[in-house]
């Protein structure tokens, strides 16, 4: 899926999370995950993340995936605490050229040590915990014998997104594949992981993508799930065309609304599992016995 007019897609995204407690916090220490990265096709021309109280100590640093992880520590009391990261980001439409090793037969796209250690890791992460006999089958419906990758991952795209209803609330971030895929229900970041663990369970290399989804939807096109929120999508891996080009790509696609990514899909991080790439977390001291949180993302499109 390509650009509709092949032209960049400038974005202003704030992420806000307000915290509310029943009692003072003494200390709240945290790491948020809310830098878009910057990569080919993607650019961050601006961003910065207002914390309130202001903290005491704070810095940033790259994890092993080259994600930018911000710290912070609140020592100052407090009863609510609020984080906004605010963005200005690039996205060009992706390149879909439907030739070479994506349209190959998705056996050949199983990486080897040859294709660098993330593409390895990104393959065999979940097994055995989440690579169960019920995902395994799920996915040889689509991954069946000899088929062209990028048709296999387009079929398993649509299955998801039609077996599976979008219900908010009706999961947790501990909750497993399976019984996402027993219960049929679960919302983008389940079907993401839906997603990686299928792919990885034959042996290919997938890894769970955490971003926004623009909120101006296409001509033509109703309001797409997940916009006005943080969104999650799978991102599989294809082998370069030659022996030249060992890292290979990634491309994006996304279960919850049956598409490939495009320039309305902003990446913040990525990792193996949404674990390594929460939007936040942290530790608070406090004997507060009650607490709420409200999250809100508004991605506003900006003439380029």
């Amino acid at each position: 899926m390509i650009g509709r007019d092949g032209s960049p897609r400038r974005y202003l995204v704030e992420h806000r999370t307000a915290y509310s407690y029943s009692d003072e916090v003494a200390s709240s220490y945290g790491r948020a995950y809310l830098t878009p990265r910057d990569f080919p096709g993607q650019r961050v021309l601006a961003h910065d993340i207002h914390i309130d109280p202001a903290p005491s100590d704070r810095s940033i640093g790259a994890d092993v995936y080259g994600n930018t992880a911000s710290y912070f520590h609140v020592t100052a009391e407090h009863r609510n605490l609020v984080i906004t990261g605010e963005s200005l980001v690039e996205v060009d439409a992706p390149d879909r050229d439907p030739t070479g090793p994506a349209v190959e037969p998705w056996e050949k796209a199983r990486p080897t040590s040859a294709n660098g250690p993330l593409a390895v890791e990104f393959a065999l992460d979940l097994h055995p915990s989440e690579i169960t006999h019920e995902v395994v089958a799920y996915a040889a419906e689509s991954l069946t014998p000899g088929r062209p990758l990028l048709a296999a991952v387009a079929e398993l795209n649509t299955r998801v997104y039609t077996d599976f209803s979008y219900r908010s609330g009706s999961t947790t971030v501990s909750t497993r594949v399976t019984d996402v895929l027993a219960a049929r229900s679960g919302v983008c970041q389940d079907f993401a992981r839906i997603g990686v663990a299928c792919l990885r369970s034959h042996g290919l290399a997938a890894r769970y993508v955490s971003g926004y989804l623009a909120t101006d939807p296409p001509p033509g096109k109703e309001r797409m799930i997940g916009a006005d929120a943080t969104h999650a999508w799978t991102s599989v891996w294809v082998p370069g065309d030659d022996e030249h080009d060992r890292a290979g790509r990634w491309i994006d696609f996304d279960p919850t609304n049956d598409q490939f990514g495009d320039e309305r899909y902003i990446t913040v991080a990525w990792g193996r599992d949404y674990a390594d790439v929460p939007p936040l977390r942290g530790i608070i001291y406090t004997h507060a016995k009650d607490s709420t949180i409200a999250v809100s993302v508004d991605v506003s499109p900006v003439a380029v």
